[in-house]
């Protein structure tokens, strides 16, 4: 190498040095921006072309290498709808290119960013502090099915009421029920004026218990879940039910007898409970000695046309699972629940939101109803660093990035939170002082040079 082309690598330093301080004036720049990836600075060789005994150094390259990969702090906020992504991936996004009567339009491009300080504008759309503007699937709260993919809009909605049509249940049934004739009895089974009005097989059809005989039900039975179902216009309906144990298990016999109950709920809620008729659910519960249900099976039966007080709710369905209900012994002899609850609802408005880990943006309603409202786009990258960067936190796809993969894969979506850039100040100025020192060098280098050459010029004088 040759004084000349000593001043030229000292030159391809200097620019070197210079690229590299500038991308520490920006990720400096950049520390407090939301979800920004600092761009860190590779050097590589330049070797001149020579024999492998006069191999010499040459110029040097700068390159920018991306810090995609690299996790920045997830800290908390106070916005429902901010959202951190922890570990791999990016926020699928558009760009708002204008408004035009009133009518937003947005450009056709997928953008991808890890900014994630979404919050609703004035139409409700999700769009970040750069002005992007959040996709994913939205869905309908009364169906739970998606509507559509584009942009996820949350507004102001309201849940239309539900009607009744499940109801999930689990208790224990003591294996000797206490009841107010047992006492004085000793039968803790319940026997009816008109024998039609319990079911001794797993199914049928029961006629319902006068009112004259209801004072005797209840004396013989045991109280069992009371819930709240709805109509389909959203009026409550109160439903309260009995159990009523109708046989006896007896092992002594072939094959062995084993323990009916009876399900009832009260028909007419506006009179008293001796007084009102109850209706049989029309199915026989069976257990065997071991307190296991045998009958039904399938883990659920249908109440057919379930009418409380003229409201009818229609059919039913009464889900206990496989293991739901049980015949154990109890020193209370009345029933224990473990599970309660319905799927109907009155209508309601829109309280409150939040972002569920998996992605998923669920609306509280003033009915006390939590559903999905939208789905958060979302793309994972086999090479992120390969993205294209530009301003605003966007990246594009590359040949080099590959194409954008579904689904989490291992990471989660932290709600109401955001993460911070992943710029080390305390890194950055260290790397600020070792490039200083560097670029001086080359200066030196520089004027070394330069004064060889004069030396040089100096000989022929």
């Amino acid at each position: 190498m040759d004084i000349f082309s000593a001043l030229q690598t000292s030159v391809s330093g200097l620019q070197a040095q210079s690229y590299a301080i500038s991308n520490i004036s920006g990720n400096i720049a950049n520390s407090q921006t939301t979800g920004y990836k600092r761009i860190d600075t590779s050097f590589i060789d330049l070797m001149a072309e020579q024999t492998s005994k006069r191999e010499v150094a040459g110029t040097v390259l700068a390159q920018a290498q991306l810090t995609n990969t690299i996790q920045g702090n997830v800290v908390s906020s106070q916005v429902a709808t901010n959202m951190a992504i922890n570990g791999q991936g990016f926020f699928t996004v558009l760009q708002k290119t204008g408004d035009a009567n009133g009518q937003a339009s947005f450009g056709s491009q997928t953008l991808y960013t890890r900014r994630g300080d979404f919050a609703p504008d004035k139409d409700g759309y999700l769009v970040n502090g750069a002005g992007d503007y959040l996709t994913g699937q939205n869905i309908d709260p009364a169906t739970g099915q998606a509507t559509n993919t584009g942009l996820i809009k949350i507004a102001n909605s309201t849940l239309p009421a539900k009607a009744t049509t499940t109801i999930s249940y689990s208790a224990n049934l003591p294996a000797s029920p206490t009841t107010s004739n047992s006492t004085t009895s000793g039968s803790d089974l319940y026997t009816p004026a008109d024998p039609a009005s319990v079911l001794l097989t797993s199914s049928g059809t029961a006629t319902q218990i006068a009112s004259g005989d209801a004072a005797n039900f209840v004396n013989s039975s045991i109280a069992g879940p009371a819930v709240t179902g709805y109509t389909s216009t959203g009026a409550p309906v109160t439903v309260t039910t009995r159990w009523a144990k109708v046989q006896d298990s007896n092992t002594s016999t072939s094959p062995a007898t084993p323990s009916v109950w009876n399900l009832y709920y009260q028909s007419d809620t506006t009179a008293s409970a001796s007084k009102s008729a109850w209706t049989n659910a029309g199915s026989a519960f069976t257990f065997d000695s071991a307190g296991q249900l045998t009958n039904p099976t399938g883990g659920s039966i249908s109440i057919p046309n379930l009418t409380v007080s003229g409201t009818n709710l229609g059919n039913v369905s009464l889900n206990y699972g496989q293991t739901g209900l049980t015949q154990y012994a109890d020193a209370s002899g009345s029933a224990t629940t473990n599970t309660l609850t319905q799927d109907g609802y009155t209508s309601g408005t829109l309280s409150s939101v939040a972002v569920t880990a998996d992605g998923k943006i669920n609306g509280t309603f003033s009915n006390g109803s939590v559903v999905g409202l939208a789905s958060v786009g979302f793309a994972r990258f086999t090479n992120p660093d390969g993205l294209k960067p530009d301003t605003n936190g966007h990246y594009f796809q590359t040949v080099d990035s590959g194409s954008p993969l579904a689904g989490l894969s291992g990471s989660t979506i932290v709600g109401e939170s955001t993460e911070q850039s992943n710029t080390d100040i305390a890194s950055e100025f260290s790397k600020m002082i070792v490039t200083q020192q560097a670029y001086s060098a080359n200066t030196r280098v520089m004027s070394t040079a330069q004064t060889m050459m004069s030396d040089l010029l100096n000989v022929i004088r």
